[in-house]
């Protein structure tokens, strides 16, 4: 992965889940592996985060945000973040399939993307405490009452933190 040309860092946010193998250990091992990503710098990760699968099927998921600072563009990002995936055993057998290790692109920088490809910011972000939850606390200026208000009824439990 190569920026392109001298970019200015870009910051950007990621949500991490998991529900299959040691979740935990994963969303750990996916961290320490996005912090080692050329022209990434991670900043911050929320603790860990336990929620029921929504609109899936499957045992319940561990999940994280991370925000971080990039040089590479958000093609790239995705791109880096999905051959983690990979790495990490992920298969897409079928839509909301359980899974080894889901890593989102939520936000880069201010950019605003509709694409097969990646939708910027993620288009379901606002609709899952899984992500706004922890999204509160490593960039409260993002999440209002209003949106934590409409996911008041979905299942989560803090695993750390």
């Amino acid at each position: 992965m190569s920026p392109s040309g001298c970019r200015e860092p870009v910051s950007a946010v990621v949500a991490l889940g998991a529900n299959l193998g040691d979740a935990a250990s994963t969303l750990r091992q996916a961290l320490a592996d996005i912090a080692a990503l050329p022209h990434i710098q991670l900043l911050q990760a929320s603790p860990l985060l336990s929620s029921a699968p929504l609109d899936a099927d499957g045992p319940a998921y561990v999940n994280a945000v991370a925000c971080l600072e990039t040089r590479v563009n958000a093609i790239e990002l995705l791109q880096a973040l999905q051959d983690l995936e990979n790495a990490a055993g992920r298969t897409r057998d079928y839509h909301h399939a359980p899974r080894t290790l889901d890593l989102d692109l939520l936000f880069y920088g201010e950019a605003q993307m509709q694409s097969d490809f990646l939708c910027l910011p993620h288009p379901r972000w606002t609709q899952r405490a899984f992500v706004l939850l922890p999204l509160q606390v490593v960039c409260p200026e993002k999440v209002t009452p209003d949106m934590l208000a409409a996911v008041a009824n979905q299942a989560t439990v803090w695993l750390e933190g």
